[in-house]
């Protein structure tokens, strides 16, 4: 394929979802010929501090992009690259937003940050050629606001041959429950601690952030806390687990919910964004309100008791995830985004 992409991303490396999109990205364009570079906080200068990392990540990249030469398409993921895409010299300028970002900014910092990243949200839709959504609810949501714009929906994706086989599963207690991801208001992972002191199993919680300090703090004696763990590691766990929450109050398409059901463990999970396009509540998984420790822990423990409903559960999301979410659909929406 006769085919230069550049990806901008700040994170191309991790268990965070929007790392994994871009890596799997970068490999699958070079499988089919492609010549891919990248731009992220891996490669180029930025402040690893909260709230200083993608502010500065954005502009380091924008005086980064236009040394790199020219491209046929430069691809940016998330509005904080946006501006380095603009300042790229390229043929085709594509923009991937993983959820709402300015609804996302504002759950973490508050309004005024909020109506500021719409501003920023703005001006970076103008500059795209096109901009992907990850959730039908995203994709609906900015057709309302930018209606002008050249929108289309590609969701996340996995790639089965990534994931650990039976043997590789990784049990800790006896009945685990785990949650996987950044620990940060956004993800609803205070309201699974709160839970947790109802749930009639021990809760494993994989990841790292800023909250977890005050999670720590206050966690019942059935939560155990691993910090950061690598991709495969994180993965063999939640194979070994019986079931996976995920109590976000803000989410894009969730590749960790996309793992979890192709590794046949049942889903809870909060009925926001892009759950309730993988999370048809009692058919692939089941949907509880954000905010609601109680009816989280009701559900789990529905779970952890019902084998039936468990085993029913996880045959259609995997059914679900193969049909609808594998790399091979996605990797072509894309191509036709870039023009290919």
């Amino acid at each position: 394929m006769d085919l230069s992409v550049l990806l901008v991303s700040p994170k191309t490396r991790g268990i965070g979802g929007v790392a994994q999109h871009v890596s799997k990205l970068a490999q699958l364009l070079e499988e089919q010929g492609a010549s891919v570079d990248i731009i992220s906080c891996e490669n180029t200068p930025c402040l690893r501090r909260r709230g200083l990392a993608n502010p500065s990540f954005m502009l380091t990249a924008a005086l980064k992009a236009p040394l790199k030469g020219r491209y046929d398409v430069v691809h940016a993921h998330n509005v904080p690259s946006a501006l380095a895409m603009k300042a790229a010299r390229a043929g085709t300028r594509v923009l991937t937003i993983h959820g709402v970002f300015s609804a996302q900014v504002a759950e973490l910092h508050g309004g005024v940050y909020g109506r500021l990243a719409r501003l920023l949200e703005k001006a970076a839709v103008k500059w795209a050629d096109t901009v992907t959504l990850v959730s039908r609810q995203a994709l609906e949501a900015y057709r309302s606001l930018y209606p002008e714009a050249r929108l289309a929906y590609v969701p996340n994706a996995i790639d089965l041959r990534d994931l650990p086989g039976p043997g590789e599963a990784r049990r800790l207690y006896e009945r685990q429950v785990v949650y996987v991801g950044r620990l940060s208001r956004e993800k609803g992972v205070d309201v699974l601690v709160e839970a947790a002191g109802m749930i009639e199993g021990h809760v494993v919680i994989v990841g790292d952030g800023p909250l977890r300090p005050a999670l720590e703090a206050s966690a019942p004696p059935n939560v155990h806390f691993t910090g950061y763990l690598e991709r495969r590691e994180a993965l063999r766990i939640v194979a070994g687990s019986d079931v996976y929450v995920q109590p976000s109050r803000q989410e894009g398409l969730s590749t960790s919910l996309l793992e979890a059901m192709a590794l046949r463990v049942p889903i809870v999970a909060t009925r926001i964004g892009g759950n309730v396009e993988l999370v048809i509540n009692r058919e692939t998984g089941i949907l509880v309100n954000s905010d609601d420790p109680k009816s989280l822990a009701y559900a789990v423990n529905n779970l952890l008791m019902d084998k039936a409903l468990a085993s029913y559960l996880v045959k259609q999301a995997r059914r679900l995830v193969e049909r609808n979410y594998s790399w091979k659909i996605v990797i072509k929406k894309y191509l036709k985004a870039y023009g290919f």
